[in-house]
């Protein structure tokens, strides 16, 4: 058998159990593994309602620290929104008799400006892989922020396009390292019940960013200067005291402690991110036990934490997952809605219209991520991305019928279900992804998958800067609605991608994903097969004994 956790899959094929010659139990002391197995138990039967009362610290420092991504999701509006913005468009367009408002900026510039962050965003996402395992998540964070604070004057007082991109760079850098730190801690301070809310929440604080940018962007519009352009950008200044000191007070990640062998911080850091009239110093020992044994494992199955790591034995199928995840978000058509202003122009609607059904428009990210919130309850992980995926393939194709029809009505059916559209990717697709990516890579290298999941998407992001502008520029393709007929094929092929490879994570521990990719069940079959993970252990789980409990697993010598 190849090199695993020491366990094995039985003869029945909807069941994995732990063999008898694990290494794990002969490493670490017995002590540990029964009280990893108490938190374990004690995680998987904790009720919705008891991890919101226990864990409400956690859920306050996730989102709290979340919020940085608001920056992010607020520049990415910005500069979208700039392309059909009067006063930007005379400050550095070029004239374009015939178009909506005179000028437009050339479509290798808005690639250019569009493809900056992205870029940046790739060099932040590899210093913070290597720098957050090395110094320690919270110094890279308080760094980045501090650096975006100097990065802001570029983009304030730029005088061309050139330095508007280069501003772009700059700023993508510690966007980088926001995207990375605050989906993974909020997969590691929370219990599995609330994983997923608090990771999908990561996308309403995107959500939130853009709908302020479109706000700010239309308030501006009536400003003749150029602060009508420059204002948007002097407003992210606001978050970096507040994100600073929330960063400095927050309780450092328990998990990340455990990888470097400070047990006892971890368990001060778990005292901190719960309700400690109801955890008790032996119940935070129990559960950094717990956290102890699922390094364990995976150290069993990959001793390095290496970048080149993510690729080797089971790492490579969950890296190959969340890359994939994250980059079908862009393959699902979502970034026609990042272009929402010139997408609406090019239809036919007006300035003023467009601008305001743009706010329309990103409201959605709100709106459909509380909405995902409720669907979480009832739906799979696997279910909830595949459905959303193939439900924008529709609407998609729908938009690129009616563009051939070029009436009134037809026009305003394309902005409205582009509304649709946006709704249905931050109901599934948008909060689910952060989910995904938390759960599905391992814990000991989840902050460099997170990294690689992020650069697919950048990567990702970078071609779609350069073909969307054309597509929808009236000097270059102008395909317009149109090229929802192109996005609607790739988010089709999409679907079938979701159906073949994406795994159920919901209700699974880490430490059981672990078992299940070890064992390369099939993505369609997770959700079915049982796992015990400490089963050879002989331990007590709610005071029975793992072999004699024959509905969970059966142990085979």
């Amino acid at each position: 058998m190849s090199t695993n956790y020491g366990a094995r899959q039985v003869t029945d094929d909807n069941i994995v159990v732990a063999d008898q010659a694990n290494e794990v139990a002969r490493k670490l002391d017995a002590d540990i593994i029964k009280n990893a197995a108490k938190a374990d138990a004690a995680e998987h039967h904790m009720t919705l309602s008891e991890a919101f009362h226990t864990h409400k610290k956690a859920i306050f420092w996730s989102m709290a620290l979340s919020a940085a991504l608001i920056m992010e999701g607020y520049d990415v509006v910005v500069i979208g929104s700039y392309y059909g913005h009067p006063a930007f468009l005379k400050r550095f367009g070029v004239e374009a008799p015939g178009t909506t408002n005179g000028y437009v900026i050339p479509a290798q510039w808005q690639s250019a400006l569009s493809n900056g962050s992205s870029a940046g965003g790739i060099i932040g996402l590899l210093f913070n892989g290597w720098a957050a395992d090395r110094y320690g998540p919270k110094i890279v964070m308080m760094t980045s922020i501090v650096a975006l604070t100097g990065f802001i004057f570029i983009m304030v007082f730029a005088n061309s396009l050139t330095m508007l991109v280069i501003g772009e760079v700059f700023c993508g850098i510690p966007w980088g390292v926001f995207q990375t730190l605050t989906t993974a801690y909020a997969s590691e301070v929370c219990p599995i019940q609330l994983r997923g809310y608090l990771t999908a929440y990561v996308n309403l604080c995107w959500g939130v960013g853009i709908l302020l940018s479109s706000g700010v962007v239309k308030a501006t519009l009536p400003i003749a200067s150029d602060w009508s352009w420059r204002l948007p950008f002097v407003l992210q200044w606001i978050w970096v005291g507040p994100l600073f000191l929330i960063v400095y007070f927050c309780p450092p990640s328990p998990w990340w402690l455990v990888r470097k062998g400070r047990l006892e911080e971890a368990e001060h850091a778990v005292r901190r991110l719960t309700n400690q009239d109801i955890v008790t110093a032996e119940d935070a020992k129990a559960t950094v036990a717990m956290m102890v044994h699922t390094n364990e494992l995976e150290k069993e199955a990959s001793a390095g934490t290496t970048y080149l790591d993510c690729f080797r034995n089971t790492d490579a199928r969950r890296t190959e997952i969340v890359m994939m995840v994250f980059a079908m978000q862009l393959l699902s058509g979502e970034n026609l809605i990042g272009q929402g202003v010139q997408f609406l122009q090019t239809a036919g609607i007006s300035t003023n219209t467009a601008f305001s059904l743009n706010m329309v428009l990103n409201s959605m990210f709100i709106i459909g991520t509380i909405f995902s919130w409720g669907l979480l309850m009832l739906f799979g992980r696997r279910t909830l991305y595949t459905a959303g995926m193939a439900s924008m393939a529709v609407v998609l194709f729908i938009i690129g019928g009616l563009a051939f029809i070029g009436t009134n009505s037809s026009i305003y059916a394309i902005g409205s279900l582009l509304v649709v559209l946006n709704f249905a990717y931050n109901a599934t697709l948008g909060p689910i992804c952060y989910t995904l990516i938390g759960e599905v890579s391992s814990t000991r290298l989840r902050q460099k998958s997170i990294v690689l999941s992020r650069i697919a998407y950048q990567i990702m992001n970078i071609i779609c800067g350069i073909i969307v502008p054309r597509m929808l520029s009236p000097t270059a393709w102008n395909w317009g609605p149109k090229s929802g007929l192109f996005w609607g094929g790739s988010a089709l092929l999409s679907t079938i991608y979701c159906f073949l490879r994406l795994p159920e994570t919901k209700n699974r521990s880490y430490g059981e994903l672990d078992l299940l990719f070890e064992h390369k069940v099939p993505a369609w079959r997770f959700k079915s097969t049982k796992v015990d993970q400490f089963a050879t252990h002989g331990i007590v789980r709610n005071d029975t004994e793992y072999a004699d409990d024959k509905e969970e697993a059966r142990h085979y010598e």
